[in-house]
């Protein structure tokens, strides 16, 4: 099923995301898949779709850095990170503090947050709080940005958000700090240098 960014469909979608559906959505960088990430079972069919390794656990996208907070730990140099860039394309490696929400994506430990930089997303979040939210293809192949794409690769899913072409730069920068040293695990749209400047 194909709806819109408006607020009607905003809302079926939110009801059926806590009813354990799949949803296709768009962010600031590439259309992102995802479900209630306290749903074991909706993770368990994300990964099928998917075709992902269950050992390469999920992101979860928030409505603010305020959401995630209740889900994930922060340092001072992660705070500052968050602060600067969110909403926007930086993802951070953070350790979880929420016990539910680790097993259910079965976390070793680490969480990988994000707050989306995109007003179909962020009204979604608004009702729905947390995502889990992966790039919607097939694992190993490119992202997409267009929804058409989307709707013609991927199988398995509930409903497709459709909020036009992304113009993006190409995906989120992965980051994580050990000992106050910045990790780059993914370059994207974010440099290092910008990072490092808050370090």
């Amino acid at each position: 099923m194909k709806i819109s960014c408006n607020d009607a469909d905003i809302q079926i979608a939110a009801k059926a995301v806590n009813d354990g559906a799949i949803v296709v959505f768009p962010t600031d960088t590439v259309y992102g898949l995802g479900c209630n990430p306290y749903n074991h079972d909706a993770v368990l069919s994300l990964y099928e779709i998917k075709k992902r390794k269950k050992t390469k656990p999920f992101p979860v996208i928030g409505y603010s850095k305020k959401e995630l907070e209740k889900i994930a730990e922060f340092n001072p140099l992660e705070e500052k990170i968050a602060e600067k860039f969110w909403p926007g394309p930086i993802t951070l490696i953070l350790k979880v503090k929420d016990k539910e929400i680790q097993k259910s994506l079965d976390l070793d430990g680490r969480i990988a947050v994000r707050v989306p930089n995109n007003q179909c997303v962020l009204a979604l979040l608004k009702e729905c709080k947390l995502l889990v939210g992966t790039s919607a293809n097939i694992s190993g192949t490119a992202p997409f940005n267009d929804p058409k794409e989307c709707g013609k690769n991927l199988s398995g899913y509930d409903l497709l958000i459709d909020g036009g072409i992304i113009s993006s730069q190409g995906e989120s920068t992965i980051v994580e700090i050990e000992n106050n040293d910045v990790r780059i695990l993914r370059k994207g749209n974010v440099s290092e240098e910008e990072i490092k400047k808050l370090n």
